[in-house]
């Protein structure tokens, strides 16, 4: 895939584009629900009726996986994840922003030896998909499994180190996230790269159908691994008030 600008801070890089692409995929989530709840009526209209219709998609998750009390407890917290997973996850793919750089910006990582890898030009991605990074991936993936082993020992120490008696506890722990985060990575990096591809090496002429198509069905594989993603969040939280199984 294309290079992104990074900055180094302190001996850790950061990468502008997963940044803003964060920042974007979060403020489009909070003027959604903004402009959805701004005048709520008796008779939903607009964007209400398209909000509760997502609420009730939510609380379906969280009924599925609690009982009514906690369903609801974790409802803005399931809906918030969901929606924001589902920007991120469509940002790259509507907005995707490419730029072809040939000399080098060594503040922002693209040295002489960078450009020369890639022959003299170099492709780099200004704005895409968070969620097409895998470091994002796994940081969404760690702090649900962090968050799920917190509401584990918060229900109970106990119960919570008992199933650690079990080996294959310790593999399950580590699996979850891993998958958890791998799952919604290749999907959507998967989907961006082809689209790369197609618009950056042969004539839009030869490529327009092949592309329309293609971002119709990222478009559709963002929505179900917005909702993978949080069914999977709920299980896992869900499995700590079991006692871990």
């Amino acid at each position: 895939m294309e290079l992104t600008p990074q900055v180094t801070v302190a001996g850790l890089k950061f990468d502008l584009t997963i940044i803003l692409g964060t920042i974007i995929a979060a403020a489009i989530v909070f003027g959604l629900i903004y402009f959805a709840t701004r005048k709520v009526s008796m008779v939903p209209r607009g964007l209400q009726v398209g909000l509760e219709m997502l609420i009730d998609m939510i609380r379906g998750i969280t009924g599925m996986t609690y009982d009514h009390k906690r369903a609801e407890k974790y409802l803005a917290f399931s809906f918030t994840l969901f929606l924001f997973v589902l920007v991120a996850n469509q940002l790259g793919v509507i907005l995707m922003i490419t730029g072809e750089v040939h000399d080098p910006i060594p503040w922002l990582g693209i040295t002489e030896e960078t450009l020369k890898e890639h022959n003299g030009a170099a492709h780099v991605a200004l704005l895409k998909s968070p969620t097409a990074d895998l470091g994002f991936a796994f940081t969404m993936a760690i702090s649900v499994a962090l968050f799920a082993n917190f509401i584990g020992i918060k229900n109970g120490l106990g119960s919570w180190l008992k199933p650690f008696v079990n080996p294959l506890h310790w593999i399950e722990e580590v699996s979850k996230p891993a998958t958890h985060a791998m799952r919604l990575w290749a999907n959507i990096f998967a989907g961006e790269v082809l689209i790369t591809i197609l618009m950056t090496k042969f004539p839009l002429y030869v490529t327009f159908v092949p592309v329309a198509v293609w971002i119709a069905f990222s478009l559709f594989v963002g929505m179900i691994q917005a909702y993978i993603f949080t069914v999977l969040a709920n299980v896992y939280i869900g499995q700590k008030y079991a006692g871990g199984h």
